[in-house]
């Protein structure tokens, strides 16, 4: 197997993070001698003959047996991802939120409690509250790095404590190591969505925490053209999530595999740029007299700077503000007016996009609902690409002379 001499988490210290972006998980001479991972669109492994079956059976030898439950390319993508994040395993779906709905579905049943931050992914709460509690499961949001009400809302019943960090689109950054304590004292597992973040600005494994959740779709493959999640934990905790993948098929797809590995090899290199971006568009707009209130961690003026200076390496492409004085239409004139970022969803691509949450990615709440979660007329997410810093200024710029 290609796997006997691939690269492996337990040397990453040992190794840069771009070198490790590059080469772990791969094997050095793969399969056909090619230089990149050979993609198997197939759905089914065959065997030589019945003896192979009962061997493979029997003695668990590691080869697929159906495509459902494994693809080669996949425990290469799984290994370089183990490796990004420091962990022991990784688990690869087809998306970010197969990839939270399989392990809150795996971790928990009727009667279990889980506790959110409430500026958690707005799908994620979702499925916790609509979804989890038709079956039983209590869900208790709190407010965002409120650890008092997280630890007053804790009963023998709770299961999972969860959060992103930084959060989207306010850009609160959890501080782990006291998200993680709380969670050891009680007895209780602990699990960030570090997408935002990405492994390059932060690793939530090294603070304690149980279990950090990504979506491939945005920094990790970066280039806007696949969906996928993953999952990274200890080997052993992640099997039951592991065996629930097999069963209800929430899998990545052959193509979806390559493109993120062929993502991850650059993966080093773009986060540079997007976390020079994103400081240098969040201090132009601090500055500006059209803008009410930048949200990115990396400004000093940022609420919880201190902590993202003492856990992050950087601070992402990432930028949410207001601008100043303005309704709904006026502030989506602003973002008609951007030449370089286009309008659309998601974000940590190579171009640069924008949104006003309002329209859309809030547009299904009620105005109640969007101002209980801090999501304003005057809100615009703009995600930084890895164009020059110095063009999406000068576009801003123009857009707000406007």
């Amino acid at each position: 197997m290609s796997s006997e001499k691939s690269s492996s988490p337990g040397n990453a210290k040992a190794q840069g993070f771009s070198t490790l972006a590059v080469h772990a998980g791969e094997a050095r001479q793969k399969p056909g001698n090619s230089m990149t991972d050979p993609i198997f669109c197939t759905a089914t492994y065959t065997f030589e003959n019945t003896q192979a079956v009962l061997e493979y059976l029997d003695k668990k030898i590691p080869r697929e047996e159906y495509g459902r439950y494994g693809n080669p390319m996949e425990k290469v993508v799984e290994r370089k991802l183990a490796a990004l994040e420091g962990g022991q395993s990784a688990i690869l779906f087809g998306a970010g939120m197969a990839a939270v709905a399989t392990f809150l579905l795996a971790k928990l049943q009727a009667g279990d409690e889980i506790v959110l931050f409430d500026e958690c992914y707005h799908r994620t709460r979702e499925f916790c509250v609509k979804v989890l509690g038709r079956f039983g499961v209590v869900t208790h949001l709190v407010p965002a790095c409120d650890y008092q009400k997280m630890e007053a809302v804790i009963t023998p019943r709770t299961k999972l404590l969860l959060s992103e960090s930084p959060t989207n689109p306010h850009m609160s950054v959890v501080d782990l190591e006291r998200f993680a304590a709380i969670g050891r004292r009680r007895g209780i597992e602990t699990a960030i969505d570090a997408t935002l973040a990405t492994p390059y600005n932060l690793r939530p494994l090294e603070w304690g925490v149980d279990y950090v959740i990504h979506s491939c779709t945005k920094y990790l493959a970066g280039h806007n053209d696949m969906l996928g999640g993953v999952i990274v934990g200890r080997t052993e905790a992640l099997e039951p999530v592991r065996k629930l993948r097999g069963v209800i098929g929430t899998i990545s797809g052959p193509l979806s595999m390559y493109l993120l590995l062929r993502g991850l090899k650059t993966f080093a290199l773009r986060m540079e740029r997007h976390n020079q971006n994103g400081l240098a568009v969040a201090q132009f707009l601090a500055e500006h007299p059209r803008i009410e209130r930048v949200y990115y961690p990396g400004l000093p003026s940022h609420p919880y700077y201190e902590v993202a200076r003492r856990t992050m390496r950087g601070f992402g492409g990432l930028v949410t503000f207001l601008v100043k004085d303005a309704d709904a239409q006026q502030t989506a004139r602003v973002v008609d007016a951007l030449r370089l970022p286009r309008i659309g969803p998601s974000f940590g691509g190579v171009e640069s996009l924008v949104e006003q949450p309002i329209i859309m990615s809030y547009h299904d709440f009620t105005p109640a609902e969007r101002r209980a979660v801090g999501i304003y007329d005057n809100m615009i997410r703009l995600s930084c690409g890895i164009e020059e810093p110095e063009d999406l200024i000068a576009d801003l710029r123009q857009a707000l002379e406007k």
